[in-house]
């Protein structure tokens, strides 16, 4: 329940502290006063959209602190553990704006944004304006609060995901669909590289092979020439080769040794040094008789490596990355030839979700007839008390699955109302006169309400063109919900006012050009004063305080 609100610079306020209690409390005012600037107040700490207006003149910031008890509400518990924002029985909700325009969200002394506190203020108040019979005339109004009455939050959230999902998939088939064309333009094109690259067939090491070829074949001339120097130097010139050289060293070496055992060493490096110059001239020579000077295979690795550098430069990629490429080619093909697959898979998926979302939607459509059947007896009784003793109510729901699937359902509602005898059934909003719109609205207003599981209700001067016995009716409905629920009704019916469990009244004043509002909670004398006011205007007669008695006393 809202326990205690603190205003600090809002509006005409410059600051006002109220505690609240269970029950019923009425506030009431002269207009102008400012009877709803509480609420206002209030919506700023629900999320409500703040602009600089909202500071008082002068003032450099405007801040407004509210306090609910938890105790009996498990719904707002529950979604301050899954948020990290619980402490304790108690949700403080703060807000601050600057007079630039700026504002700030907390919830228990933690910087939210005012989204959270949004979606936190449904579970701890619900506030019915006074401006609600206008918004009864909206279809999407109408469809809420039978849902809200019916208690379909769990039924709404399944229809909303699945809708979701049959739409998400529904759009990316279109896109597959749109895009077949163009893939086809791409797949022609790749059918054409990759037979183009299925022609060459090229290895992944292959290029660098060719290369290595390619290089010895053309040289080879230059390699044979080099070749035979090297094994004249090293063993093949008759007068003088290094062979020669080494062995005649390692002759006079071996004399030394004998003569000088420090020798041994040196002549076995020697030894290793002659036999190391063998086996080069050996594998020279055996290079030299397996180099094959065949002008054909030349002129192969020509026209095969001209092949590879033209298809590298038409596929701008280095003959190195020709193969990788090819390879790339290939497994975009597949992803697009596997296209009318994906295609005919999605159309499948997008039926099995439609589907869901139709099961979804019928479940939800045969509840809202079920409680829609109950309210129609709820409110045509209430509009019985209201003084329209020959009312009837009906909400129609027309479910319409091809063409009215949404979110919310595929369910079409309209409230008729005849109001009577002999009137056939028609639309609200064409039958009833602004005074019967105004019980009507009020009527489902409070019977919704008693469903609702918020634990604090706020009705802004719902009572608007409802006057006389009528009023009294009205308040001893609020008074009876107030015994279950916390119900605060900002009014100027006496007959209301008095049925209040407690009353607060709101006084405007103005000192040194500057105008400041006020709301004082009300003792029994005062609420008589107070209601003598509402019955009888500027004037107070003791006529008028007796009735303002007995409607204390009757309520």
């Amino acid at each position: 329940m809202l326990a205690h609100i603190t205003i600090q610079n809002f509006a005409i306020v410059k600051a006002l502290e109220l505690d609240f209690q269970q029950g019923m409390t009425t506030i009431t005012g002269e207009t102008g006063a400012g009877k709803s600037i509480a609420i206002d107040a209030l919506g700023l700490c629900l999320g409500d959209r703040a602009d600089a207006s909202m500071v008082r003149p002068g003032e450099e910031k405007a801040e407004i602190v509210v306090l609910f008890q938890l105790q009996n509400n498990p719904a707002a518990r529950r979604w301050l553990e899954d948020n990290e924002l619980v402490d304790g029985d108690e949700c403080i909700l703060r807000r601050v704006i600057t007079k630039e325009g700026r504002s700030r969200a907390f919830i228990n002394g933690s910087p939210v944004p005012a989204s959270q506190q949004k979606a936190l203020g449904q579970h701890l108040i619900n506030i019915h304006g006074q401006h609600a019979h206008q918004l009864l005339m909206k279809n999407d109004y109408q469809l809420t609060l039978l849902d809200q009455y019916a208690g379909h939050q769990n039924l709404l959230a399944t229809m909303r995901q699945r809708y979701q999902d049959w739409r998400a998939a529904r759009n990316e088939l279109k896109q597959l669909e749109k895009n077949k064309e163009a893939f086809e333009a791409q797949r022609q094109l790749l059918e054409y590289q990759v037979n183009e690259l299925n022609e060459l067939a090229l290895g992944e090491t292959e290029y660098p092979e060719l290369e290595a070829e390619h290089k010895r074949l053309s040289n080879c001339g230059d390699i044979a020439i080099c070749s035979q120097s090297v094994l004249q130097a090293l063993s093949e010139d008759d007068e003088n080769n290094a062979m020669q050289l080494l062995q005649f060293a390692q002759q006079k070496l071996a004399e030394l040794a004998e003569m000088d055992s420090r020798f041994n060493d040196l002549t076995q490096m020697l030894d290793e040094a002659c036999i190391q110059v063998q086996e080069t001239s050996h594998e020279i020579s055996s290079y030299m008789d397996s180099v094959d000077m065949d002008p054909a295979r030349l002129s192969y690795l020509d026209e095969r490596m001209a092949t590879i550098m033209r298809l590298s430069r038409k596929h701008q990629v280095s003959p190195e990355e020709l193969f990788t490429s090819h390879q790339s080619l290939v497994n975009d093909l597949e992803n697009l030839n596997d296209s009318d697959n994906q295609i005919e898979q999605l159309a499948a998926q997008v039926e099995l979700k439609h589907q869901a979302c139709l099961a979804a939607a019928e479940k939800l459509s045969k509840s809202r007839k079920r409680y829609a059947k109950e309210l129609d007896k709820l409110i045509s009784a209430s509009m019985h008390e209201l003084s329209m003793q020959n009312g009837k109510f009906h909400i129609a729901l027309d479910s319409q699955p091809e063409s009215h699937l949404s979110p919310l359902g595929f369910d079409s509602i309209e409230l008729l109302v005849s109001t009577n005898p002999g009137q056939p059934m028609q639309a609200l909003g064409r039958v009833a006169s602004g005074g019967e719109l105004s019980r009507i609205s009020l009527a489902i207003q409070v019977i919704t309400a008693q469903k609702v599981d918020t634990p604090s209700l706020i009705f802004d001067e719902v009572d608007v063109g409802i006057s006389g016995p009528t009023a009294a009716i009205v308040g001893k409905l609020l008074r009876k919900l107030g015994e279950s629920t916390q119900v605060m009704c900002v009014t100027h019916l006496p007959q209301v006012a008095g049925c209040g469990h407690q009353q607060m009244f709101v006084a405007k004043t103005s000192e040194k050009g500057k105008t400041t509002t006020s709301m004082i909670p009300l003792d029994t004398q005062s609420r008589v004063k107070e209601l003598a006011r509402l019955l009888g205007g500027s004037e107070i007669t003791e006529h008028t305080l007796a009735n303002a008695k007995e409607l204390l006393i009757t309520a």
